[in-house]
């Protein structure tokens, strides 16, 4: 009898391990959601999905409310919260699936987490930073389908699965130190120039301080560090000199700049 119950039991682990590897290959994420790796050099294009997401609302918001440092005007958005909302509604009712283009999915998740992030600070302001509010990252902050997610979530459990370092530097996270935030709506049409410029921006910042050989960068660098490759290798030096107008000697020891997590607001 315990013999026959082991042998159940193993069937029941095989079978149950065998499942969760079928949704990983099949590109589930860690939250539940869709997901798409990008393979090769992602191109902009609505070719091919199955569906083409209108962000022309939120882009409107970010045109009236964000100027070209990337600072942002929040009283702005608190009046024009409705809006805002109304967003969000719309991302939330276009729960993404398996046949939406990697395109889609990058600009659909991208504009989630900065839309979600405005609308925490809208919610909790005035404030000082994004950290004084609790939970900022880790409780569920925006409904996609029948799920709540947290920004982290969108950030650790989605966005980094896709295989898109530059991602990195089209979130925001409404602080000084964070790349700023775009003054237009990432889309599927434009999503590979947005994400190129957007990096190529910020490293050649001043939220990095480069030299060949004495060179400080962003914690950002640190923090996901792993994210970073060349040719299939982790090499954080070797991805910032693809973008720096400045290169760092290959042998350079890298420093890291102390982030400031002071809110990003206009003045």
């Amino acid at each position: 009898m315990k013999t026959a119950l082991n042998l159940a039991t193993l069937f029941f682990l095989t079978f149950f391990l065998q499942s969760c590897n079928l949704l990983s290959a099949a590109g589930v994420s860690s939250q539940g959601q869709p997901t798409k790796e990008v393979k090769n050099e992602l191109t902009s294009t609505t070719a091919n999905s199955a569906v083409n997401i209108d962000h022309s609302q939120w882009d409107k918001l970010l045109k009236k409310y964000v100027n070209s440092q990337g600072m942002v005007n929040y009283k702005g958005f608190k009046k024009d919260e409705a809006k805002l909302d109304e967003y969000l509604q719309m991302l939330s009712e276009k729960n993404p699936t398996d046949d939406w283009s990697v395109q889609e999915l990058l600009a659909y998740y991208i504009n989630l987490y900065n839309a979600a992030t405005v609308k925490l600070i809208v919610e909790n302001y005035p404030v000082k930073s994004i950290k004084d509010i609790d939970g900022a990252w880790t409780k569920g902050r925006v409904a996609v389908g029948d799920k709540m997610l947290s920004l982290g979530g969108i950030e650790n459990g989605i966005l980094r699965k896709m295989n898109e370092p530059r991602i990195h530097f089209a979130i925001n996270c409404a602080s000084i130190s964070c790349p700023k935030l775009l003054d237009e709506a990432y889309t599927a049409t434009k999503i590979n120039e947005q994400l190129e410029r957007a990096t190529k921006e910020f490293i050649n910042s001043n939220k990095n301080d480069i030299s060949a050989s004495n060179t400080k960068v962003s914690s950002i660098f640190d923090w996901y560090a792993k994210d970073y490759k060349v040719n299939g290798k982790q090499d954080v030096i070797g991805f910032i000199n693809k973008y720096s107008n400045t290169k760092i000697n290959p042998g350079a020891t890298l420093s890291y700049k102390n982030y400031n997590w002071e809110l990003n607001e206009q003045k």
